[in-house]
């Protein structure tokens, strides 16, 4: 893959800088990709057909939450097809001009990733229809009674899409893709076998129970456990031996404000507030995201889904509601008012 087509070039030098290390510790191959098993068998005979037959691969589809490694597989069917990668996100694309540029310069085989697919205006989807199926892109010339349509054909490409929202995907596009496909959550022997294969990748000493405590901390996804991998090494640069082991791992996180369960300090001020200003719910969204002095799309969007995956928070139809679980993890007790303080009352003999 090309350098000019990852990095940014009006980026500034640390963040080039933070991006080619993001770069370094992607896998380049299905083989070297970590977890997603049953996707990697089905992408596997997917690109091994594809080279067997000489032809560009089915367009593909990659949902799921961000840091799960959708663009990295962008990266790896390229590199399974011996192709080249083209790489740009569906809000940079605001005409259909834009997206005909780009098309008309793939060559045969060639794999176009686009990002955030479901951010691409309906007009410029309407344009990318007809060259997912027919290979043919038409372009309008002019406007008004002297406009003229003229068709071009494309060499065949294979298209990868990803999003985080599936649901904003339109119909008539999702269905144009061969292959579709939800990346999970990882599982912690999964995050560890990452966190070690990237400390091997950035010369960094970790041993099996620092790379464990790191895995736990990172909710399920490799990017948050490479960032989380680089902090912890900068404290044990800094603080200790330089070595990260259990001591270290947990010492280097709690510095950084991630606890336990890999929550980090909005997450923990949102429970805090919900259970000591709320008395544990029900609390409304607004209400919620005043509180932590972020917008509703943040709490919606970032904030509440990780707190509701580990049993902490409930959403009902009267409002954001603490359970049990997040009473305990605060080292609270639900009093015999509040939702999970009768829950419990309910369910003592």
């Amino acid at each position: 893959m090309a350098r000019e087509e990852i990095l940014n070039p009006e980026a500034t030098e640390e963040e080039q800088t933070s991006v080619e290390h993001e770069v370094q510790l992607r896998p380049t191959t299905l083989d070297e990709f970590v977890g997603q098993l049953e996707l990697k068998e089905r992408l596997g005979i997917i690109l091994e057909a594809a080279r067997g037959r000489s032809q560009a691969a089915d367009h593909l589809l990659f949902a799921g939450p961000p840091g799960l490694g959708k663009t990295t597989l962008a990266a790896i069917v390229a590199a399974e097809l011996g192709s080249h990668l083209h790489v740009t996100s569906g809000p940079a694309i605001e005409r259909a001009g834009d997206l005909a540029s780009i098309l008309t310069k793939l060559e045969a085989g060639d794999v176009l990733f686009i990002d955030e697919i479901h951010r691409l205006p309906r007009t410029v989807e309407e344009v990318l229809y007809p060259a997912m199926e027919d290979l043919q892109l038409d372009v309008m010339l002019g406007k008004g009674p002297a406009a003229r349509s003229i068709r071009f054909d494309l060499e065949p490409f294979t298209l990868v899409g990803a999003t985080t929202r599936t649901g904003l995907i339109t119909g008539p596009l999702r269905d144009r893709f061969g292959f579709a496909f939800r990346l999970e959550y990882y599982d912690e022997n999964d995050l560890e076998r990452i966190v070690l294969r990237s400390a091997q990748v950035m010369g960094i000493d970790v041993d099996p129970s620092g790379a464990k405590e790191i895995a736990c901390r990172s909710r399920g996804t490799p990017r948050l456990a490479n960032r989380l991998l680089r902090r912890v090494r900068d404290y044990a640069q800094v603080r200790g031996s330089g070595m990260i082991d259990y001591e270290a791992a947990q010492d280097g996180l709690a510095l950084f404000g991630v606890d336990a369960l890999g929550l980090d300090k909005i997450d923990v001020l949102y429970l805090s507030n919900l259970c000591r200003n709320f008395n544990g719910g029900p609390a409304g969204l607004s209400t919620m995201a005043i509180s932590v002095g972020e917008p509703t799309e943040t709490v919606e969007d970032v904030i509440e889904p990780y707190l509701i995956q580990q049993g902490l928070l409930m959403r009902t139809p009267r409002g954001r509601v603490a359970t049990a679980a997040a009473w305990q993890h605060l080292g609270l007790s639900a009093p015999t008012d509040s939702p999970a303080g009768a829950m419990l009352f309910e369910k003592a003999p």
